[in-house]
């Protein structure tokens, strides 16, 4: 029995993600086409649907130069041995990337204009590191439209970290802590064995390489910031990663010729902006925002996914909305198990949707901050 309200739904029938690789780690040879097919390969491999059957396939990258180019979604379906009549195409929304492919691919079904999208994201920052289709001066600077609106102040993530912790009063103490619980929470996942159901090993890569079981707080209290003056260190911010993740979205009418289970169906999906020089704090009003649009509030809300770029963005939307820890990013977060950007979206959504099954949770959020102060949030409901 699935869920069918008054209109057609768009059900989340697979979800599946590469271990996360470390920086130089067990995935950094492997060419971005080749991860990127591995998830979609066993994605429909596990649900047991026709590749024939699938519409489209929607996937996220960020910096698509080199390995990453030439629309990477298209490459990774033709690299797994799929059908050459599927097409496929790229999406940068910068970190959230993958969570727009999903979005873009429930928007499909729910227009009615397809039934059944693969939706998902590649990164390997190994072979392709962050900002390499950018020129030195940036994406803003020598806009004369940017310059007149936001000068030509320096705009930088790690600059948005320190300002976000400015900002809310956020100390480094307390930043370090909330890092720490993110490795240990993820340190306890992979040993209660929580992943193991949505992760597809790639060579020797069998587990996610990030989370560090010997850290401590004394350990990132030794760092240096990393900017002149700031309070972000390496330790509070996104691990460089690679990995892939890919989810498998279906319509009813999907569901009903192809003999599919739904396991979640979408129950919102949205983006906002914010300041693009603050740049992070996006997550705060797009939470707002989708949660009246639900007919929602944070106490209906079983489990948080919120991108842990830095701990400071965290806790500033933790401060702001009122939301107990005790619900977000309960298996730890992009300090601990790292942050491959464009497959980080639907690498959230896959733990997501299997930690709402493990617990019996009904709703769970997903929401990241993105570059030029944007964010995405999805509601799910588990079925």
């Amino acid at each position: 029995m699935f869920y069918s309200g008054g209109r057609g739904e768009a059900y989340i029938v697979g979800a599946v993600r590469t271990p996360t690789g470390r920086r130089g780690g067990g995935l950094s040879g492997v060419h971005p086409a080749d991860l990127g097919g591995h998830v979609i390969a066993a994605l429909l491999d596990r649900v047991g649907a026709d590749p024939a059957a699938v519409d489209d396939v929607v996937f996220g990258c960020v910096d698509t130069v080199g390995p990453q180019s030439g629309d990477i979604a298209r490459t990774c379906w033709l690299a797994a041995g799929l059908p050459e009549h599927v097409p496929g195409v790229t999406v940068d929304r910068q970190c959230g990337s993958a969570q727009q492919a999903v979005h873009f691919a429930a928007q499909a079904v729910l227009s009615g204009t397809a039934d059944l999208v693969v939706a998902g994201g590649v990164q390997n920052m190994s072979q392709v590191p962050i900002a390499s289709a950018m020129t030195p001066d940036g994406p803003y600077l020598g806009s004369v439209g940017w310059e007149a609106r936001y000068g030509d102040q320096e705009v930088s993530q790690f600059r948005s970290a320190d300002m976000i912790a400015a900002k809310w009063g956020l100390d480094r103490e307390e930043l370090e802590a909330y890092a720490l619980g993110s490795h240990r929470r993820a340190v306890r996942a992979l040993d209660e064995g929580r992943f193991a159901a949505e992760t597809v090993p790639y060579g020797q890569c069998t587990v996610d390489e990030g989370p560090r079981r010997d850290t401590s707080a004394e350990k990132m209290a030794s760092l240096a910031p990393l900017r002149p003056g700031g309070i972000t260190t390496a330790a509070l911010s996104s691990q460089i990663a690679d990995g892939a993740s890919a989810v498998l979205v279906a319509s009813d009418r999907a569901v009903r010729e192809h003999g599919l289970r739904p396991r979640a169906r979408v129950h919102h999906i949205s983006a906002r902006g914010d300041d693009p020089v603050m740049m992070l704090t996006a997550p705060i009003p797009a939470t707002e925002h989708a949660l009246r649009k639900a007919g929602l509030s944070l106490d209906d809300i079983d489990l948080v996914e919120i991108n842990e770029a830095f701990a400071s963005v965290v806790l500033a939307w933790q401060r702001e909305l009122g939301a107990s820890l005790d619900r977000v990013n309960v298996n730890g977060g992009a300090i601990a198990l790292g942050h491959p950007l464009g497959s980080t979206g639907t690498r959230l959504l896959t733990t997501l949707l299997h930690e709402l099954e493990r617990t019996g949770g009904r709703y769970g959020l997903q929401t990241m901050c993105e570059g030029g102060g944007q964010a995405n949030v999805m509601v799910i409901e588990r079925l």
